[in-house]
């Protein structure tokens, strides 16, 4: 429950954006707050360090895909476009797609600006003929993309069921922003999840070695570095459960005695049992994948799928 609102803090310390999606999140009934601020540079590496995890099947899963239909995909999408890759990350997938369709550019996105430089340079080190122009930025808010790609026809890739992380709404608004973004003619390559058994869906968000835990309440870590917080680490315990409903896996920060901390100059409780939420997990079925790209404005013209159909590729075009 939100209680005061001290005296501002020094502003030039605070990402305003931050500041305000924290705050407005804690003061929430219930709490939630965006996934996209899981990744400073301390979360995109315990983030890398879960797609390594045994428990963790889309990262393999969808690398094999990506391994095994370079040729599909070339003669798909064809020679000569810029690949636009929405929350790059280590780009550790990318290269099997630039080695199959040979593009002209490769333009990766993500929020983290010290992750994004690196693996951009080594990205450029590997492809030493291919312009790689990273832009850092949160692609679910506007951007412009670099003016070398002026002209270019465009191959949005998406993978790692990021889509999953947004709810239906969001994700649809989503897709029709980079609908506008890529452009007409432009083709959009995007991994999602698949509904699958309820217990290996939650060992893959509670790993045995608590990786997924540590990446959770690194959260906690980054609102005490960067907002002045004094949330206590042990008062929080790192939560998965799987919400049939909508199906969708949750994260959660769950209280683990009543707490009273402070955020940015104003004061929080939460209550023994209380959680914040901070990410959720959707996955779709086949019929389910199509009508979210359908209403993004993207037409599906191909999939991959494992054979244990665990996990999807879908080529969509602009429609």
């Amino acid at each position: 429950m939100f209680l005061t609102d001290e005296a501002p803090m020094r502003a030039r310390a605070i990402d305003p954006a931050f500041r305000h999606d924290i705050l407005d999140g804690l003061s929430r009934n219930p709490k939630a707050t965006p996934p996209l601020w899981f990744y400073d540079r301390r979360g995109s590496e315990l983030f890398e360090a879960i797609t390594d995890l045994p428990e963790y099947y889309p990262t393999r899963t969808e690398t094999a895909l990506l391994k095994a239909h370079g040729p599909d995909f070339a003669a798909a999408v064809g020679q000569g476009r810029a690949v636009v890759e929405f929350g790059a990350g280590s780009a550790r997938k990318t290269p099997h797609l630039l080695r199959a369709i040979v593009p002209a550019a490769y333009v990766p996105i993500d929020i983290s600006g010290d992750f994004l430089h690196a693996s951009s340079a080594a990205l450029a080190q590997a492809f030493p003929d291919l312009p790689v122009l990273p832009l850092v930025g949160d692609f679910n808010r506007p951007l412009d993309l670099p003016a070398a790609i002026e002209g270019l026809p465009r191959l949005g890739f998406f993978p790692g069921s990021t889509i999953g992380n947004m709810e239906p709404d969001a994700a649809v608004d989503l897709l029709r922003a980079m609908r506008r973004l890529l452009g007409k003619d432009a083709m959009l390559l995007i991994g999602m999840d698949r509904i699958k058994d309820r217990d290996r869906l939650v060992a893959a968000y509670d790993d045995a070695a608590g990786v997924t835990a540590a990446f959770n309440l690194n959260l906690i870590e980054r609102i005490n570095r960067e907002l002045e917080g004094d949330l206590p680490i042990d008062g929080f315990a790192h939560r998965a459960i799987w919400n049939d409903q909508k199906a969708r896996i949750e994260m959660h920060l769950e209280a683990v005695r009543p707490l009273h901390f402070h955020v940015a100059g104003q004061c929080f409780r939460m209550d023994a049992g209380e959680t914040i939420h901070t990410e959720s997990s959707h996955k779709y079925g086949p019929r389910d994948e199509r009508l979210l790209l359908r209403a993004g404005g993207w037409e599906p013209v191909r999939e991959w799928t494992d054979e244990g159909g665990l996990f999807t590729l879908v080529l969509a075009e602009a429609g």
